[in-house]
């Protein structure tokens, strides 16, 4: 069995076919998935791979551990799992009674030199990997937009790449309130420069037009005065 390969994109976009048929593929663990290489388990969930690397959920005798593609190989067929789950070590035995001995043929060894006796582990579980925690996505970051040009004050609002609201117009009188929220320096003062420059410039058309209109109604009154 060759476990040196990793999963490629066909093969992984396989794998998530079958789970979405019920079915439960069959892995091999590749040298980069360290002292378990070689064994084999199934695949039974595939997560988001944006948020980890390690986003194929393999169970692997009674564990239930992520993985990245490039530590699992797809199985041959006709492999059976040569692991199913680590085999629980053996208890020591309580060590035996030491058998009578003849006091006058061996010299009694003092209590305290002996020694206990040394039980040996001779095979380590695989270890364990720590399952990491998905952190769900947040929402979308928020953007409302008061903008000034041409005469006219405007607000839009825009979630992420989505447009809430376009831009529509607002009185001067509302957009010098939303200014108010916001405690920048400068930013109020720059608002009000533009309303006074707009007032004085209204103030000037209006004095404009109510001269022309004085002098209609004089040209009126001279015409009426005329028949």
């Amino acid at each position: 069995m060759d476990a040196g390969q990793g999963l490629s994109t066909s093969e992984v976009q396989s794998i998530r076919e079958s789970l979405a048929a019920g079915r439960k593929p069959r892995v091999v663990f590749t040298a980069s998935a360290g002292q378990i290489a070689g064994q084999v388990g199934q695949v039974i969930e595939l997560t988001d791979p944006e948020v980890s690397d390690e986003f194929v959920v393999v169970r692997f005798g009674r564990d239930e551990l992520p993985f990245s593609p490039a530590d699992l190989a797809v199985a041959p067929k006709g492999v059976t799992r040569r692991v199913v789950e680590p085999k629980p070590e053996p208890e020591p035995e309580p060590p035996a009674a030491p058998a009578p001995e003849f006091v006058l043929d061996t010299p009694r060894v003092p209590a305290q030199r002996q020694e206990e006796p040394k039980v040996e582990q001779t095979e380590k579980p695989p270890a364990r990997r720590a399952v990491k925690a998905v952190k769900p996505k947040g929402p979308a970051g928020l953007t409302v937009t008061l903008a000034y040009a041409d005469g006219e004050w405007t607000v839009a609002a825009q979630q992420g790449t989505k447009a809430l609201a376009k831009p529509y117009v607002v009185k001067p009188a509302e957009a010098l309130k939303m200014v108010a929220l916001v405690d920048v320096p400068g930013v109020q003062e720059a608002v009000e420069q533009i309303l006074g420059t707009e007032r004085a410039e209204a103030e000037q058309q209006a004095e404009k037009l109510r001269a022309e209109l004085a002098e209609i109604e004089a040209r009126l009154a001279e015409l009426r005065e005329a028949r």
